[in-house]
């Protein structure tokens, strides 16, 4: 007896992938036809922006084409970026050493062995001197990655365009500054929740004033998707946190018009080509429904939901490196094809260290094919009107909001990660993303697909930090504390201290003075810490 030909497309379908779904979990049909699609009718720059936020797409600007780089000494970075700006690079993008991500002095004992390991090393006004040493900040727009100390590094920032004699208001680019997900994905936070989200408030509300073409937020899913959440959750935590930090800025004031303009987001783009490009579109119209139902923003440029997004993350492989270059050219695709506004790429040895010149202009090339020669960003969203694409943008919108709901029912953001909820909501996920390679469900070429014949593959060059490195980061914070006014110092710390105690009082007026004084990123820290404490994880049994 013959097998019907439905039947025959099913078997091979199973066969293709043992799950039948997305990664999400969203379950796929074999064909979606016209009668399974719902369109809104809107065309690009059109609300709801489903289609994306311009009119023209990359026809008016092409994204802004970064390289997240940063090790060891400010000598060594800067040495990097230059390198990479004249390779066709378009913008910075700053990886900070654990140190100066967690707030702790290159001479803390805690920090001694995490000198520049996994990003520049940062730690007062003359580093970040170095950092930009030669490079025009009125014409580079500069991303920093960057949390629990994002308003500190901010401030370092802006004294820095202050002593090369840069406008603030030419200052373009984007602090991350997202410390809900911190809390729960990576664990570089200090403050408690609270004080936390005024710090960060006041950030946002005195980069209004202060420099209105940056960006003093940039709200992450990014993180929460490497630490094991799916597609759906990625974009529904982070759209959860994005509305939570609006109601902080309104609760303090803040005109929602103006300081929605200046928000903007950051995911990690996977491998599934669909549910990425899916997840942006139907993000854009969330989020600008959101705005607009929920807070009555009414500011077109408000509604925008602006984004960057890292190709690659935790879908890069250590086994059969190269294999990496393919993934990331697959999502540099995805990307373009959502309607990214910034994009950075990693390098195929990013699984296991920092990337090698070499490596980064490979990646540095690949957004760059993508942009010049594949015509991918030659119409605006060319996935636009496909019956699959349409139809799984319905589809995660709907999943995307059950998680939002989900968080609401809990008792909002905050209750959740200072309960443990959320954290053992990703953990559970991680060990199910987990489960599905180990067990062959998830293929994953050079993992559990393929890994046998060539396990020994050549990885390519080697990249070794100058083991002189942390003796120079030493030695350059010795000669700070030993030329500074420390009297000036003492009296900015003083000052930020006061200002911290008070909690109608803006902090960030306080730390660029403090930075201005040559105070460390550890002084700083100290002196908030003395008023504000620190979190402490809660533990889920």
């Amino acid at each position: 007896m013959s097998v019907p030909a439905a039947k025959k497309t099913e078997q091979a379908a199973t066969q293709f992938d043992a799950l039948g779904t997305t990664p999400s979990g969203i379950e796929v049909p074999i064909t979606v036809t016209p009668e399974m699609t719902v369109s809104d009718g809107s065309g690009p720059g059109e609300f709801p922006y489903t289609r994306g936020i311009f009119p023209n797409g990359y026809r008016g600007r092409l994204w802004t084409i970064r390289q997240y780089s940063g090790f060891g000494t400010a000598e060594a970075t800067n040495e990097r970026y230059r390198f990479l700006l004249d390779r066709g690079q378009t913008g910075l993008s700053v990886a900070l050493d654990l140190p100066t991500q967690c707030g702790y002095d290159p001479t803390d004992p805690i920090a001694r062995s995490e000198i520049g390991k996994v990003g520049v090393s940062l730690s007062n006004l003359a580093e970040a001197e170095i950092l930009f040493d030669s490079i025009d900040l009125s014409k580079i727009s500069t991303s920093f990655t960057i949390n629990g100390t994002a308003a500190i590094v901010y401030a370092l920032y802006l004294a820095a365009a202050d002593k090369k004699g840069v406008a603030r208001e030419k200052l373009t680019g984007t602090i991350q500054n997202d410390i809900l997900k911190e809390y729960v994905a990576r664990g570089t936070w200090i403050f408690p929740v609270r004080p936390s989200m005024r710090l960060i408030a006041d950030s946002v509300l005195y980069a209004n004033e202060q420099t209105p073409r940056f960006n003093p937020i940039s709200i992450a899913g990014a993180h929460v998707r490497d630490a094991g959440s799916t597609a759906v959750e990625e974009m529904g935590y982070t759209l959860a946190n994005g509305l939570a930090y609006v109601e902080e800025f309104m609760r303090r004031g803040g005109d929602v018009n103006a300081f929605a303009k200046r928000l903007s987001f950051f995911f990690y783009v996977h491998m599934d080509l669909f549910e990425e490009v899916a997840k942006f579109r139907a993000g854009r119209r969330i989020w600008a429904k959101l705005l607009s139902e929920r807070f009555g923003v009414t500011d077109e440029k408000a509604l925008h939901f602006r984004f960057g997004v890292v190709c690659g993350g935790s879908s890069l492989t250590a086994a059969q490196p190269y294999n990496n270059i393919v993934r990331v050219g697959i999502e540099t695709v995805a990307a373009v094809m959502g309607g990214a506004q910034s994009i950075f790429t990693c390098a195929f040895d990013e699984a296991f260290q920092i990337p090698t010149e070499t490596s980064a202009e490979i990646a540095l090339r690949t957004q760059q094919i993508v942009a010049h020669e594949s015509g991918v960003a030659r119409t605006v969203d060319p996935l636009g009107g496909s019956y699959y694409a349409e139809w799984l943008t319905d589809r995660m919108e709907e999943e995307i909001l059950k998680v939002m709901r989900g968080i609401d029912d809990y008792g909002g953001v905050v209750k959740s990660i200072e309960d443990g909820y959320l954290q053992a909501q990703i953990a559970e996920r991680a060990r199910e993303r987990k489960q599905a390679v180990d067990d062959g469900l998830r293929k994953v070429v050079g993992v559990n697909l393929g890994e046998r014949a060539t396990r020994d593959q050549d990885s390519g060059e080697v990249f070794r930090l100058d083991p002189e490195g942390v003796r120079q980061v030493l030695e350059k914070y010795q000669k700070v504390r030993d030329s500074r006014d420390d009297a000036a110092v003492e009296r900015s710390l003083a000052r930020l201290g006061e200002a911290a105690a008070k909690d109608d009082e803006n902090v960030m007026p306080y730390l660029v003075e403090c930075c201005h004084a040559y105070a460390t990123v550890g002084e700083m820290v100290a002196a908030l810490k003395k008023e504000w404490g620190e979190f402490r994880e809660p533990i889920r049994f």
